[in-house]
């Protein structure tokens, strides 16, 4: 006869292994964090948000030449002003900084596209902020430097655009983008970078007339 363990149900202990989820692709990383990325955005739908940001933009360099602020509101749009320029031209640097390290080996690719999907509402937000608050600011349109100025709030709005267009392609591109998605996207970085402190400059020299 052989010897059976009184409670037949239990069997030795075996060592707990800790569950961990398995990790996930870059692409699925980054849709979690900015959406459903997984289709190509419509080349009419680049086209309309064009035209609704040249619309936007026109609207408000004809409202700045028809509106007069008094003193307290002109001192509420101008500290309204410099805070849209510090979340958006910070969120801009934070960006590329980290593009930047990505380029030394510091950081991972996946690690740029979320942070850059964090910060693309902050930088729309900051560059929407701008356009509203310079509306108050009663800006002189005959000062040639001026009008580079709004020119360039322009070519920044649209380059926002190209870069929304480049970051689902690198989502897409699963960790290894082409040479050609990397040159697009160096250039909207640069362009970006000297329209925002161009922009700035340009701004405080006109503060300082």
């Amino acid at each position: 006869m052989s010897w059976r363990a009184p409670f037949p149900e239990l069997t030795p202990i075996q060592p707990i292994r800790e569950r961990a989820d398995p990790p996930r692709s870059v692409p699925a990383v980054i849709v979690a964090m900015s959406g459903d990325t997984r289709r190509n955005l419509p080349t009419w739908a680049l086209f309309a948000a064009g035209g609704v940001v040249t619309v936007g933009w026109a609207a408000a360099v004809w409202t700045a030449t028809h509106l007069q602020a008094d003193p307290t509101l002109h001192a509420v749009a101008l500290f309204g002003h410099l805070a849209a320029l510090v979340v958006g031209l910070g969120s801009v640097l934070a960006i590329d900084c980290f593009g930047l390290l990505w380029l030394l080996g510091r950081r991972r690719l996946d690690e740029v596209l979320a942070v850059a999907s964090g910060l693309h509402l902050a930088i729309w937000g900051g560059l929407a902020g701008l356009v509203l608050s310079g509306v108050l600011l009663h800006p002189d349109l005959s000062a040639p430097l001026t009008r580079v100025k709004l020119l360039l709030v322009l070519v920044v709005a649209f380059n926002g655009l190209h870069i929304w267009s480049v970051h689902q392609h690198l989502v897409r591109s699963a960790g290894a983008p082409s040479r050609l998605l990397l040159a697009r996207s160096g250039i909207s970085a640069a362009v970006s970078q000297a329209g925002w402190w161009v922009a700035t400059v340009i701004g405080f020299l006109a503060a300082q007339a």
